[in-house]
């Protein structure tokens, strides 16, 4: 009688597992398998990488720029809302750097043509005198 038990409860167990209504399914064994992708799209890049390497060495930071943007959206899905702060403050930031470079460069051209002009009038100056005594 205990071994019918036991088959019963088995076949009860394979019919649960059999019948999806009963038991959730786990997401992890739903969830599709990328590592065939991933490896993939890395001997792809480092292939991209060693063309660019050995044709010109200038492209290789572009091509990490490239894969960065690339990759970011898929390996962090929420970057936007987190970074998006950052982002407005360094922006800020630029913009507040911008217009205190446009303030110096401007003070600096002052000063340089103020300097021009201070040499010009002596360069004047300099020409009246010794033009001058010689008429």
């Amino acid at each position: 009688m205990s071994s019918s038990k036991t088959e019963s409860n088995e076949h009860r167990l394979h019919a649960a597992h059999d019948e999806p209504s009963l038991i959730e399914p786990d997401p992890m064994d739903e969830a599709p398998n990328d590592s065939g992708e991933i490896i993939a799209t890395a001997a792809t890049i480092a292939v991209v990488a060693v063309g660019a390497a050995v044709f010109e060495a200038a492209l290789l930071p572009g091509i990490a720029i490239g894969v960065a943007a690339t990759l970011a959206p898929r390996a962090l899905p929420s970057i936007g809302a987190a970074i998006a702060p950052a982002l407005r403050s360094s922006v800020r930031g630029a913009y507040r750097l911008g217009q205190r470079t446009r303030e110096m460069v401007a003070e600096a051209q002052e000063h340089v043509s103020d300097i021009v002009a201070e040499a010009d009038a002596e360069e004047r100056a300099s020409a009246s005198k010794t033009a001058a005594p010689a008429g």
